[in-house]
């Protein structure tokens, strides 16, 4: 493994305690230049999780509470007129940031969720008739409370599909837990991290992760994979090509943090979970025939 990659989970295993493989998929979400959504109740650590990430890795980060009032120019910036030049000056959002963390993206209203869309899949942003390019790394970390919490507006499967990946936190286990009863404010422990490593490093990362090799035999396992969902009757339609290539992404990336030049079929399986799980959408939501990720990855024999 990349020894600055070593000491960036190093890091951020010592501000998320007892969440090693949630951080690790977090990473790999980033190095596949995928964009993360963290499902889970409020003060799990969800905002703690991308402000950490941003401190480890040196990125400039923007953080915006999505509410039912937050409209798209919110995000994506607007135009000022400055009577010193007399003209309109664009002022950039917060999207304009290598990391930006939108919180409880699921408050906020289907119009104000979509002014991420292009954002998220084209890394880029039009306003007022003009196309922005975003910086270099950009990465999207969404939060999502619970569907039946009040207030909430379920986010649109095409909005689902821009992200690489959904974790869950969940409750830390009880040794860990206890250590951070005992310990010191995680707040107050962010505030020390230094960057572990550089926008340049990561980018590399990121370009090493596109050269993994993934063999005619693995692609025939992810092919299987990806038929095991369209042919499903419980499912109302299966994984998209997109969502195939997406799931391919993760692998290399999690073979890279392994150190490894090649993805072998336990790296598919690591990464298919939080890549797919957002993705099966059940034929009918009454009768719970449809099955879950985990289902069909069993169900998949590798070839």
């Amino acid at each position: 493994m990349n020894a600055a990659l070593k000491a960036a989970q190093t890091a951020l295993n010592a501000i998320i305690l007892g969440k090693e493989a949630q951080l690790r998929l977090a990473l790999t979400c980033l190095i596949a230049r995928g964009h993360l959504l963290i499902e889970d109740i409020p003060g799990v650590g969800k905002t703690t999780l991308a402000l950490a990430l941003a401190k480890v890795l040196g990125l400039d980060f923007q953080r915006v509470q999505f509410t039912s009032d937050l409209l798209p120019a919110d995000i994506l910036g607007v135009s000022i007129f400055e009577q010193a030049s007399s003209s309109f000056r664009f002022h950039p959002g917060p999207v304009f940031a290598q990391i930006m963390l939108a919180d409880e993206v699921n408050r906020a209203s289907p119009k104000t969720q979509s002014a991420l869309l292009e954002a998220m899949e084209e890394r880029q942003v039009t306003a007022e008739g003009e196309t922005r390019r975003l910086p270099e790394p950009f990465f999207v970390i969404a939060t999502q409370n619970p569907a039946h919490q009040i207030g909430v507006f379920p986010l649109p499967e095409s909005q689902l599909d821009r992200f690489l990946m959904r974790l869950s936190l969940g409750y830390p286990p009880v040794v860990a837990e206890r250590a951070l009863l005992m310990d010191r404010d995680r707040r107050d422990l962010l505030s020390e991290l230094a960057p572990s490593l550089r926008a340049a490093e990561l980018l590399e990362l990121q370009a090493q992760a596109r050269d993994v090799k993934t063999s005619p035999a693995l692609v025939e396992y992810l092919l299987a994979l990806l038929r095991a969902t369209r042919e499903h009757a419980g499912l109302r339609q299966g994984l998209s090509p997109r969502a195939g290539l997406a799931l391919r992404r993760a692998a290399q990336a999690f073979a890279l943090i392994d150190g490894r030049s090649a993805v072998i079929p336990e790296d598919v399986q690591a990464v298919f979970v939080p890549c797919v799980s957002h993705r099966l959408m059940p034929a009918n939501e009454a009768d719970g025939g449809a099955p879950t990720a985990e289902e069909i990855l069993a169900s998949v024999a590798i070839p």
